[in-house]
């Protein structure tokens, strides 16, 4: 395994597992060096253990601002004067509920990890990407993992969802304002990916809300969200075009990688959001609205 080209060198978040590992894995192939953020030290010996010096583990948590400085500093000093090619802000997780049941600590959490996150990454690695002079190399893109849940909220989701929405209209303000430095800011908007993330939806503790008027609704939620998720897109797909995003001479703003494009995003958006409302209450046993 060949060490990787520093010249184009990317950090990726969150690349234990998912879209992260996979995005990992494609620029590996590309000849890029690999920074790769994760939180345990198991996940950075497997980084390791597959791909030998081609990736470099950083082991912080995204809400541990001085754990993501140190991470930074350390991608720096090898780097030398280079820039750093791409940025790839993946990390993330997903509080389920209703959120009238739902304490804002919990709401908090979402977001640290999801929005704050990646700010402090984002602030932390900008020098890197083309925010400092006397850098060499053209200035490097961020790629941002939103989600189809940042464009349309489903019930029980709200947390995730309200999370992405944000990551949306943070990235393209962040985008504009980079445009002082050359630094593009590119989202990718994924549907359901087939990853861990939906075992670990199994394991969320949903029996808390087994005495609330919502339970047999979040009962058919989740049923729907595990299949769905295990029918969902290869991670490798997403991976393939967060590498577009970072290598193509012209990528658009924002891309959405669909199993069902029509249904899960042009049907939602061109239709009345009272049909949708209507939909979700058909579908989940809700009272019908009027």
């Amino acid at each position: 395994m060949t060490t990787g080209s520093l010249d184009r060198a990317i950090v990726v978040t969150g690349a234990s597992t998912g879209i992260g590992r996979a995005a990992v894995a494609k620029a590996v192939r590309e000849g890029a060096h690999v920074f790769a953020s994760v939180r345990k030290q198991a996940d950075s010996d497997s980084l390791n253990a597959e791909f030998g010096e081609a990736v470099t583990p950083l082991l912080f948590d995204v809400a541990d601002e001085a754990a993501v400085r140190a991470g930074a500093a350390q991608v720096a000093q090898a780097l030398g004067n280079r820039r750093l090619y791409g940025l790839v802000n993946n990390a993330g997780i997903a509080v389920p509920g209703p959120l009238l049941h739902l304490d804002t600590e919990e709401l908090r959490r979402q977001f640290e990890i999801n929005l704050f996150g990646v700010h402090t990454v984002t602030r932390a690695f900008a020098d890197l990407l083309g925010a400092e002079p006397g850098r060499t190399g053209r200035p490097g893109r961020i790629v941002m993992i939103s989600s189809v849940g940042g464009q349309n909220g489903a019930p029980f989701v709200g947390p995730y969802s309200s999370s992405k929405f944000a990551l949306e209209g943070y990235s393209q303000s962040l985008r504009r304002e980079l445009l002082l430095y050359g630094i593009d800011v590119i989202v990718i908007g994924p549907g359901a990916i087939a990853t861990p993330i939906w075992d670990k939806a199994e394991q969320n503790d949903l029996n808390r809300f087994a005495n609330t008027p919502y339970a047999p609704m979040i009962k058919r939620v989740i049923d729907y969200m595990l299949t769905q998720g295990r029918k969902g897109l290869p991670p490798s797909d997403v991976g393939d075009l967060i590498w577009h995003c970072l290598s193509s001479a012209k990528p658009k703003v924002r891309y959405a990688i669909l199993r069902r494009p029509f249904m899960d995003r042009t049907l939602p958006q061109i239709m009345n959001p009272r049909t949708v409302d209507r939909i979700y209450a058909q579908r989940l046993g809700f009272p019908k609205p009027r």
